[in-house]
């Protein structure tokens, strides 16, 4: 096997596996997205996204393809302000106006103060204020002062939602995903952001690198999910494992990854929904769905299903009792 033991040889290993960066720059911010997402109350209510490009996170996580949207240099104050104002119009303009929340994403983590200049904070308090809900995205070791100090800028009409990638609870595999982060930093930041009145987020991967077998990948995001209520995470977020950033194609070649198939998602969502009960919401992450069933007879519903079992958070049969006709799934 040629992935290495080291943090700092795996940090070489990923980067020289790297494909071209996408195209990017401060000025050309991916579009806004709209999205419909069950609230704590149980409601549906639409969400806004907004794609912040700044320099790329410090972390070179094995999975990762975040980077390709970002930018290699720390981007001035005032930069991203203006990406926000841009993205906030052409949300106005899309019907955008019924959003009540704001996910605030940028490739990294939001209180890197080399990714989103800290004298920008205020700034982008100001202009999200409109919005009841905000949730940003952040390492656990960036989780301190700075969310205390958001928080305070945005004031008591906003809620503040801090989205922490847990990953996976595997003992042998979180190390090995080179994030530099132990089970007990996550739940250290967690206990921070709960004695602070900021909601937690927890992003769980589904069948991450490492993890032979399918039936293994669902076992394991069910454990996850439990040690992300445990924390005191309000939601959890089943993210099936994508290729496209070159290290992981490596450690397919190798028989070291296999995606997950879109049934292993399922599963896994199906589960921890049964577990949680109103623990915590869980949604399955239907972004780029196809990608892990070639099947167009069924990805379709299937997607359907996994959307509405989102908004209900209550299990509903599949479409396909018995198996799909054409890939047998």
């Amino acid at each position: 096997m040629s992935y290495p033991s080291t943090p700092r040889e795996r940090d070489r290993w990923i980067l020289s596996r790297r494909p071209p960066r996408v195209a990017a720059s401060p000025a050309a911010s991916p579009p806004p997205l709209l999205e419909v997402e069950r609230d704590a109350s149980g409601r549906p209510a639409t969400v806004a996204t907004v794609f912040l490009v700044n320099r790329e996170c410090p972390w070179r996580c094995l999975m990762c393809d975040l980077w390709k949207y970002a930018v290699p240099a720390r981007v001035g104050p005032g930069v991203i302000p203006t990406q926000l104002d841009e993205a906030l119009a052409r949300l106005r303009e899309s019907g955008g106006r019924t959003a009540t929340a704001l996910k605030l994403y940028n490739a990294g983590s939001f209180f890197d103060p080399l990714a989103i200049p800290l004298e920008d904070h205020p700034a982008i308090a100001d202009r999200v204020r409109g919005f009841g809900r905000v949730v940003v995205e952040c390492h656990p070791a960036l989780v301190g002062d700075r969310v205390l100090a958001f928080r305070d800028q945005l004031g008591p009409g906003v809620r503040l939602e801090v989205a922490m990638g847990l990953e996976t609870v595997h003992p042998d595999i979180l190390p090995r995903l080179n994030k530099r982060m132990t089970l007990e930093q996550f739940a250290e930041a967690a206990a921070f952001l709960r004695r602070a009145g900021i909601d937690l987020r927890a992003f769980i991967l589904v069948k991450p690198p490492f993890l032979p077998g399918q039936e293994e990948a669902v076992e394991w995001a069910v454990r996850s999910v439990a040690f992300a209520a445990e924390c005191g995470a309000a939601v959890a977020v089943l993210i099936p494992t994508r290729g496209g950033n070159g290290a992981v194609e490596e450690l397919a070649r190798e028989g070291l990854f296999q995606p997950p198939t879109l049934r292993t998602l399922e599963t896994a969502f199906e589960r921890s929904l049964d577990w949680a009960r109103g623990r915590l919401r869980v949604f399955a992450d239907a972004w780029d769905l196809e990608r892990f069933s070639r099947c167009p007879a069924c990805a379709g519903p299937r997607r359907e299903r996994l959307e509405r079992m989102n908004l209900s958070q209550e299990q509903e049969p599949g479409p396909f009792l018995g198996g799909c006709r054409q890939c047998g799934e």
